[in-house]
């Protein structure tokens, strides 16, 4: 593999640390750009004959062309979510692979973090005791314990979700669209519909991929449906939220509390340094003024054993292509989710 050569987009310093270590069974050459990849940089490519992007790269029709133009063979993304790709454009034109697995304890983990820090105040007191202000007025949380947690979307990231909160002693309802019963009486926890989950639900844990039916899905007919003072955590993606309905849930008291490690406008900020500067975005400024609000910058996950495993993985899905073998990673238009035609070696040859 050593003339095959891969350029990786929005790759920050760990990135490279990673890959470079991984990429010592490989041996593919990899060069690394720190910017996102849209239309001032697709052109970058030429020469390459893979790319490698991330969450917040634009890979729409205009940019998958150019990569094409400039001889790229495929796309190999190091993430699990794909909404930034457009694969109708993709689809017989160039290959699109993806992690879909990669470490689902990470995100459930940081998951409940947020909500254990949200209950118990964790990131208001860090700062009064750094103040010298040893009071806990203000700090009143809740227990844990024989509290409802919905979730929304039952993957592995959600299972791993459920395990936990079993452990808090939680009682658990779910509302995925396609329902595992086998797994649910192992587990003793009832799905539910969405409305059942909004009325009963004191937390409300979002691990369902973004798409057409789900865009959007808490607004503000949905948090009117919700137990007064619910708990919102979103570890999946930014756009499952309408932020202004949100917003507005919180400014009535509706909502009692938001967890976001995700954003719907977060490509122009998340992963970037911007302390010294303004935010501009002033639906995201605006959630920043409430106490009652934990944004974390898209870091879910953030641990060691996920970024070993989504280097692995992309590598081994770029192995795989250039071997001609079958891509069991490939996400394709007309599949829509990882190709299982398993009698041909790619989706669409």
């Amino acid at each position: 593999m050593g003339d095959k050569k891969i350029l990786f987009y929005d790759a920050k310093p760990y990135d490279w640390k990673v890959f470079d270590e991984v990429n010592k069974d490989y041996g593919f050459k990899i060069e690394y750009f720190n910017g996102h990849l849209n239309n001032s940089t697709a052109s970058l490519s030429k020469g390459y004959n893979s790319v490698c992007a991330f969450v917040n790269d634009r890979v729409d029709r205009k940019n998958i062309n150019t990569l094409k133009d400039c001889g790229v063979e495929l796309i190999a993304l190091r993430s699990a979510g794909y909404n930034n790709v457009d694969l109708k454009a993709a689809y017989q034109s160039i290959h699109v692979v993806r992690v879909p697995a990669y470490s689902p304890y990470a995100v459930a983990e940081h998951a409940v973090a947020l909500m254990l820090s949200l209950n118990r105040k964790i990131h208001r007191a860090y700062y009064r005791i750094r103040d010298g202000n040893f009071s806990i007025n203000g700090l009143l949380g809740f227990d844990m314990h024989q509290k409802t947690l919905g979730v929304i979307g039952l993957g592995k990231i959600g299972k791993c979700l459920i395990n936990i909160a079993f452990g808090f002693g939680m009682k658990v309802v779910v509302y995925d669209k396609f329902e595992d019963e086998n797994y649910a009486k192992e587990k003793a926890f009832q799905y539910v519909s969405l409305e059942e989950l909004y009325k009963e639900s004191d937390i409300i844990s979002l691990h369902c991929p973004l798409n057409s039916e789900t865009n959007h899905l808490i607004n503000q007919e949905s948090i009117r449906e919700m137990k007064k003072g619910v708990m919102i955590i979103n570890t999946g993606r930014g756009k499952l939220i309408k932020t202004e309905a949100l917003i507005e849930g919180l400014k009535n008291g509706m909502v009692g509390s938001a967890g976001l490690d995700v954003y719907e406008e977060e490509s122009e900020y998340f992963f970037e340094d911007f302390s010294d500067s303004m935010i501009e975005d002033d639906v995201l400024a605006r959630l920043l003024t409430f106490p009652n609000v934990l944004i974390t910058s898209h870091q879910g996950f953030f641990t060691k054993e996920a970024l070993g495993n989504i280097a692995k993985t992309t590598l081994e899905n770029i192995k795989e292509y250039f071997e001609g073998g079958f891509l069991k990673n490939e996400i394709c238009y007309q599949c829509d989710q990882e190709c299982r035609k398993k009698q041909k070696k790619r989706c669409f040859e």
